[in-house]
């Protein structure tokens, strides 16, 4: 039987990794599909094919530009730019493509052309290459009806920029063989992308959205201007609907996947007449608005959300899709600032409900909830939860902000733990990071800034954000950490709370709060020196200076207990540890414990950059008087209290301030 995990490295590999890539249509999105590729698997052989030569040579010079680009910015190394544009070869020739493992078709939306493509297409590869069309709103079953082999075939939907946007719709139709959804999804997590699963309905599941969002908002024309519009969209979305239609040239698409989903599922889906007779919409860029009348804001706000929520309760009633890939689908592919899901929560049930009621009054056969609103609540939004040999996987997945905890995921968390932690059939937890770079990046500082200055208020946030650490404290059951990236400041302090870490061998872990003018507060300060006495002066340099510790030498410092070379290694090595440790309760040293002098240092980080010398005073204070205390609870309070007082200093507030304006801080003037 084929098991399907909810995080796609977890199972191992039904197949290699694509070594030549054929991509069919070298216009406007299929360059930037290579372009991700080759940037991901440098050593991958790319083709661009197309009917003309013109698009094609336009594409190769994207690719060069777009690495060129990347090395003036600093985030690609000359040699890494070599690399992406090595082996890339563009042609009209169909023959060219004999030997690919994947073919990718990024033509046109013209079902008799795809067919005709994917004729030419298996007329060519061999019989157990990959292939799929990047169509946004045709089923599979319609698209591959007269393949030879319909099983080897799919849709993978890329969201634009294809090179950027890390979502992917993954479409799992009745037509795919065993295990290729899967294997894409795979493909997909270990390249940065974010698989999105779906079912194989029109349009399928984002595209259903963002298209009705566009096609009621032109609907809203007859009583508003298109700047209106996205002026009140504001509050949902980054760029309201009009302004994306005029970047993607769009209003063509809505009337062509409007149109098919009229045909498959009624008028009520026709697109506005207004869309055939306007090129360019007059309306506002991201972040300005204009003035709306009360009246008219709220009957757009109405009809915006109305249509939204209308959507999203018809993917989860027809199992189109999760809530959590919806939720994570709108924000990462559509822009949204919250989910649909979300939305409908902070709404709460009574106002949903008028706006759905006044949303089917005003587009009469719009679907409409068949469930309690509360029961679309239910599903995990930030974690993934797997079984593997009875034992919990819980996987971090907060792509957009680099797996960092914030509230929501914290409690989901625990949510999972208490919900298991009392079943004999589970014999522990693991909690590890989504995709193959970052464990945690800590956590979220969104509300911390209206926090500077008030240290109890400060103080008692550490607190709060450390309720699951405490519980897992308290656990008899373990807990083990697989760090499959890096883990940053609270990720760290979360994976040295579980009873054992395991990590990829080229994982590492980092305390960077001291650059930032404040205190890492919700332990890092104190579990270190209690869990691994002989490593405290290495944990001194963490924390004073934020260097950086790599998983090899933590495993030689007996800080990580296993090491792992890929993805299925790491969960395999965790489980083996918990299993280890489930009759042995661990404990972190009751009383005081001895650390090393904190000998004086300049105040530069382990990178070259300047500290403040008044947070570096205060961590010295904290750690050493932590080390002090005489039980851990009392350790941790200082750690809290020391937090509170880094957050009323001005070093705090230059740090916090230049990590939103994304810039160095200057400590010279705040000590």
């Amino acid at each position: 039987m084929n098991t399907r995990y909810a995080n796609p490295l977890i199972a191992a590999p039904t197949r290699p990794l694509p070594r030549h890539v054929a991509i069919i249509g070298a216009g406007s999105i299929g360059p930037d599909i290579g372009y991700y590729l080759k940037s991901a698997l440098p050593d991958v052989a790319l083709t661009l094919v197309d009917v003309a030569q013109a698009p094609i040579d336009a594409a190769l010079k994207r690719f060069a530009d777009y690495a060129q680009k990347a090395v003036t910015r600093g985030k690609m190394q000359a040699r890494e730019a070599a690399a992406v544009t090595r082996d890339v070869h563009g042609t009209t020739d169909y023959d060219t493509i004999r030997g690919c493992d994947w073919v990718i078709e990024a033509a046109t939306e013209n079902l008799s052309l795809k067919r005709r493509i994917f004729a030419d297409v298996e007329a060519r590869v061999h019989d157990d290459a990959i292939v799929t069309s990047n169509t946004s709103s045709l089923p599979a079953a319609r698209i591959f009806a007269e393949m030879r082999h319909p099983g080897r075939a799919t849709v993978t939907h890329f969201f634009a920029p294809a090179w950027r946007n890390p979502a992917v719709e993954v479409i799992d139709w009745p037509g795919a063989a065993t295990g290729l959804v899967d294997h894409l999804r795979r493909v997909f997590c270990v390249t940065g992308k974010l698989p999105l699963v779906t079912s194989d309905a029109v349009c399928f599941m984002l595209d259903r959205v963002f298209d009705n969002w566009c096609n009621e908002s032109a609907r809203l024309l007859d009583r508003a201007t298109a700047a209106e519009v996205d002026s009140v969209a504001g509050e949902f979305v980054h760029a309201g609907p009009f302004f994306v239609l005029n970047l993607a040239r769009g209003n063509p698409i809505i009337v062509e996947t409007n149109t098919l989903q009229a045909a498959e599922e009624g008028e009520h889906y026709r697109p506005a007449r207004i869309f055939r007779s306007v090129d360019h919409w007059a309306t506002v860029a991201p972040g300005t608005r204009i003035d709306v009348a009360p009246q008219q804001a709220s009957a757009i706000r109405d009809r915006l959300l109305g249509v939204l929520f209308s959507q999203a309760v018809d993917i989860l009633d027809r199992g189109i899709g999760s809530e959590a890939d919806l939720d994570l689908g709108c924000r990462i592919a559509l822009g949204f600032k919250r989910g649909p899901l979300e939305l409908l929560r902070a709404t709460g049930d009574a106002e949903a409900t008028r706006i759905l009621e006044r949303f089917a009054s005003e587009r009469h056969g719009m679907p409409m909830p068949k469930r309690a609103l509360p029961e679309y609540q239910h599903g995990l939004r930030h974690i993934l939860v797997d079984d593997v040999d009875g034992v919990k996987v819980v996987t971090l997945r907060r792509p957009e902000a680099m797996n960092a905890l914030h509230d929501e995921m914290t409690d989901e968390i625990l949510g999972v733990i208490r919900r298991h932690e009392h079943d004999d059939a589970v014999r522990g937890f693991v909690i590890t990071g989504y995709g193959t770079k970052m464990f945690c990046a800590g956590g979220d500082i969104g509300k911390f800034p209206s926090m500077l200055g008030d240290a109890q208020a400060s103080a008692q946030y550490a607190r709060d954000c450390s309720r699951l650490l405490v519980h897992l404290d308290a656990m008899t059951k373990p807990v083990v950490a697989a760090l499959n990236g890096s883990a940053l400041g609270g990720g760290f302090e979360l994976a040295m709370r579980c009873r054992a870490i395991v990590a990829m061998r080229g994982a590492s872990m980092q305390f960077p709060e001291i650059t930032l003018g404040i205190l890492p507060g919700i332990g890092a300060m104190v579990v270190p020196y209690r869990r691994w006495p002989n490593a405290a002066a290495v944990f001194h340099g963490m924390l004073r200076q934020a260097e950086t510790l790599t998983a090899v030498r933590a495993h030689e410092l007996g800080i990580v207990t296993a090491l792992a070379d890929d993805p299925q290694s790491l969960i395999a090595a965790a489980v083996a540890q918990v299993r280890s440790l489930a009759r042995h309760p661990g404990a972190l040293a009751p009383g005081a414990v001895a650390i090393p002098d904190l000998t004086p240092i300049a105040p530069v980080a382990a990178n070259g950059m300047a500290l403040s010398t008044t947070a570096i005073a205060l961590m010295d204070e904290a750690i050493r008087e932590a080390a002090a205390a005489p039980t851990l609870a009392a350790a941790l309070e200082v750690g809290y209290r020391a937090f509170g007082r880094s957050a009323c200093t001005a070093a705090a507030r230059e740090g916090i301030e230049a990590f939103g304006e994304r810039r160095r801080p200057d400590f010279t003037q705040t000590g």
